[in-house]
């Protein structure tokens, strides 16, 4: 119970004091760089150790190549996967895909805003089209881009069939996939939940997979990226998934196959 009120506190408390300060460096130096310097060395270091989690990067950090784009690909489990993933992947400084609804968060939205993270409005999808569009020239202009292709938190620590999104904005630009597993958020801090429990946190960076190879295949692409993060995840101490269950078909296929793992 102490562990949950600390956690709470110091998330709402730094999360409250440093987004402010970093938004006005960002403004004075007109630099989003120093914004996202703060967030991945400090902010999320702190969000990590408030948990009581320990982070161990196990392998794959020689993929991390600053100044060389690429698009990120992970597994989701938890609300504590986000500063996993900015601290674990460091140095490279990359930009998150985020629901547009966090734009209008106060002080944390506009940090967003600032930063360059990409809005997607997932209810239209025109507008979700248009939000890969520029998250696709984000890229062509050297900035690597994070994504979690389930599209939602996995409630069973499986791993999720994957959307559709990701791979058409890959394909699109042109640039190698970079599979991340993250095993031990979802047992830290579970989601919809503030019963944390103190624990291990590893992560798995991939090679980089070409996408060119996949043009005409973009079925082949998911399956291949879900294949290599499903067997990292086993690798890991993780549940892994159903390799058979690659394309999430429905809004409610997430849901359904959660459901199912459940019963």
């Amino acid at each position: 119970m102490l562990r949950n009120f600390w956690c709470i506190f110091t998330i709402t408390f730094l999360t409250a004091v440093m987004f402010p300060w970093v938004v006005l460096t960002m403004l004075a130096t007109f630099s989003a760089n120093t914004g996202m310097w703060w967030v991945q060395k400090v902010w999320s270091r702190a969000m990590i150790g408030a948990s009581g989690a320990t982070l161990e990067v196990v392998s794959g950090q020689q993929h991390l190549v600053p100044g060389r784009p690429v698009i990120f690909l992970c597994n989701h489990q938890s609300t504590l996967d986000i500063p996993v993933l900015f601290l674990a992947l460091w140095p490279v400084r990359f930009r998150f895909v985020a629901k547009k609804v966090v734009k209008y968060v106060p002080v944390l939205g506009w940090f967003i805003w600032l930063a360059g993270f990409v809005f997607i409005d997932r209810g239209r999808t025109r507008a979700a089209i248009e939000s890969l569009d520029k998250a696709g020239e984000k890229i062509r202009q050297g900035i690597s881009i994070a994504l979690f292709p389930e599209g939602t938190r996995s409630e069973t620590g499986l791993v999720l069939p994957f959307k559709k999104g990701p791979f058409m904005l890959a394909l699109k630009a042109g640039v190698p996939i970079v599979p991340v597993t993250i095993v031990g958020t979802e047992r830290v801090m579970p989601k919809n939940s503030w019963n944390i429990t103190p624990g291990p946190v590893k992560v798995m960076i991939g090679a980089p997979i070409e996408v060119k190879p996949f043009a005409d295949d973009r079925e082949g692409l998911m399956k291949t990226v879900r294949d290599v993060i499903i067997d990292q995840s086993l690798a890991l101490g993780g549940k892994g998934g159903d390799k058979q269950l690659v394309i999430a078909r429905s809004k409610d296929a997430a849901r359904e196959q959660q459901s199912e793992a459940s019963a």
